[in-house]
């Protein structure tokens, strides 16, 4: 909490520190809090139970700043720095009308209405996953504060993420994750059927795909190397992610618009069927700076989002 970290950095009395920690300790996160007590709002705007989970991408770890070590109430806190797991079961509380619009750790203002959280020691900023044993319920969180210090706290909600989890009416016992660089690239934060947006894309080297997923692709919308053997489709070269989707159809009605825009930065749009995902890429590209010259240039006339990947396998078909 933001109250905490600055205790950290910019001295002040006993007293003051001693405040603003009890502060913290009572109310739960973000600096420089309304007066009066903490609670929901009084006409929460609607439909907050359809707001989107966090969408989790990888965002660099600053060593310093929020991540710095800190101490309340004589407990000595050491943030990450590293992106490390992170499994704990505790309770979960929330915090609400008090400190909205009050700045975080992160020193963004803190909105009781999206889908954030602050934890003790997880680096800021990481994305977590929270699950409340008692209903199955699940969320994902942008984990930009710290706190809570209360016993047994392992982690404090945005009010609407403890609304979508069903844990307004007092702490909760919940399971949290954090979700590793890995987590987000892979895939594996997202559950059965969802899809994965292109911000969370895989740029590791794809593993052998399946001929299932180029069965949907016409024979001239493959690409084809001088050295492929025949009956196989040459698949080594780099190339451009522009999608992954849990089904067959959303990832062939994106290949659809890809083909219908035109665009000259694109070579072969292809489908891949991998480890129960279906990747749209466009490739291949001779050299990863090829590619990354086409993902630029993609960026800058549409604002499509691109990540560059590698395959070194051929398929044969």
């Amino acid at each position: 909490m933001m109250s905490t970290m600055r205790t950290a950095t910019h001295p002040r009395s006993a007293a003051g520190a001693l405040l603003a920690a009890v502060l913290a300790l009572l109310a739960g996160c973000a600096s420089r809090p309304r007066a009066g007590r903490d609670g929901p709002p009084s006409r929460p705007p609607a439909g907050l139970e359809q707001v989107p989970d966090a969408v989790p991408r990888v965002e660099p770890l600053r060593v310093g700043g929020p991540n710095k070590p800190y101490e309340v109430l004589g407990q000595r806190y050491t943030p990450f720095t590293a992106d490390l797991p992170l499994q704990e079961n505790g309770l979960a509380s929330w915090y609400g009308t008090k400190f909205h619009g009050q700045p975080t750790s992160s020193g963004e203002p803190y909105d009781m209405y999206g889908m954030t959280a602050a934890h003790k020691t997880m680096p800021i900023p990481s994305y977590a996953r929270v699950r409340n044993p008692a209903n199955g319920r699940e969320v994902v969180v942008r984990i930009n504060d710290r706190g809570p210090f209360a016993a047994g706290r392992v982690i404090d909600l945005s009010y609407t993420a403890a609304l979508k989890l069903g844990v307004l009416r007092g702490v909760t016992p919940v399971q949290v994750q954090r979700l590793t660089f890995d987590d987000i690239r892979s895939g594996r934060w997202r559950g059965p059927g969802e899809d994965l947006p292109a911000s969370a894309l895989l740029t590791t080297p794809a593993p052998r795909p399946s001929a299932v997923g180029l069965d949907a692709l016409p024979a001239d919308d493959l690409a084809s190397g001088d050295a492929a053997p025949a009956g196989a489709v040459a698949m080594a070269g780099f190339w451009l992610q522009l999608g992954a989707f849990r089904t067959r159809d959303a990832a062939l009605r994106l290949q659809q618009r890809l083909r219908d825009e035109g665009d000259a930065s694109l070579t072969a749009v292809a489908v891949f069927e991998e480890d129960g995902w279906f990747r749209v890429q466009a490739g291949p590209y001779a050299t990863r700076a090829q590619a990354q010259q086409a993902a630029d240039a993609g960026l800058r006339a549409s604002g499509r989002s691109a990540l560059v990947i590698e395959r070194r396998a051929l398929l044969d078909r």
